[in-house]
């Protein structure tokens, strides 16, 4: 059976604005294991357990070789029976994990919670930043469908590209806390943490008004029954959380992630 395990990705040059979101994995941890809490999950489940959640540590990355690099490490993961829960990073990081999932165990569909759609062709003269890697993921097909919650900042160029993909977007709106996935197939995660209202989670290098709260996307989550192929949980900014405050939001969902992975089980 396969087991998730834990992987940093520091690597926040994709960023179109305020670098900081590579210092986050080891912030994540530190507040995952802060005895201010516990390591168990809201269905009771020691995440610090023997043989519960293996720890890969943080990649040594240098910009040029990023997307091979990550890619690389992930399959590697993947082949020895692990499920990668990676944590970012900025965003750009999503492409490569993806990549490397399709690579090993094609045929899932993607859940992506952010603010923003990170759907452009390029921004900034760049087709890698953190604001295009849905782009990418969708003209290589490397999923079979896309579904987008708590998008509240698309332009029309993205509104577009969305068109154009076929993704299916949920506004904050039109997401309601017993939202259900019901396509039918494995699922890759991907979580940005500014989905959250910036209430729930300052911590973070585009805040944006009007998200949800911690508690609703838990509650989404955790009603994922589908096996769970990845996930990747980016662009908490360790420089924007002075109190540290996002840090626990950000560990106590890594820490649901990994009790939903082993409940669902493996492809």
């Amino acid at each position: 059976m396969s087991r998730p395990v834990l992987l940093g990705v520091p690597y926040d040059a994709g960023a179109s604005g305020q670098r900081g979101a590579a210092l986050a994995p080891p912030r994540i941890r530190q507040a995952l294991h802060d005895p201010s809490s516990n390591t168990f999950t809201e269905s009771v489940v020691d995440v610090a357990g023997p043989g519960i959640l293996e720890d890969a540590g943080d990649m040594v990355l240098t910009g040029e070789t990023m997307l091979e690099d990550v890619e690389r490490e992930v399959a590697r993961q993947l082949e020895q029976a692990r499920i990668p829960i990676v944590l970012g990073g900025d965003h750009s990081i999503s492409l490569p994990v993806v990549r490397a999932v399709h690579r090993v165990r094609p045929g899932f569909a993607l859940l992506h919670f952010d603010a923003h759609p990170d759907l452009y062709p390029e921004f900034q003269g760049n087709r890698f930043s953190h604001a295009c890697p849905f782009a990418r993921i969708m003209e290589e097909e490397l999923t079979q469908n896309l579904v987008q919650l708590g998008i509240r900042t698309a332009n029309a160029i993205q509104v577009e590209q969305a068109r154009r993909f076929g993704v299916r977007t949920v506004v904050p709106d039109e997401w309601s806390r017993d939202w259900r996935y019901d396509g039918g197939l494995p699922v890759y995660i991907s979580i940005d943490i500014d989905v959250l209202d910036p209430a729930f989670a300052p911590g973070v290098s585009h805040p944006e008004p009007g998200g949800v709260s911690t508690r609703h996307l838990l509650a989404t989550l955790q009603r994922i029954t589908a096996p769970i192929v990845g996930v990747d949980i980016v662009e908490y900014n360790p420089l924007n959380d002075p109190a540290g405050l996002t840090a626990f939001v950000t560990a106590k969902i890594l820490k649901e992630v990994v009790g939903i992975v082993l409940r669902n089980g493996s492809v």
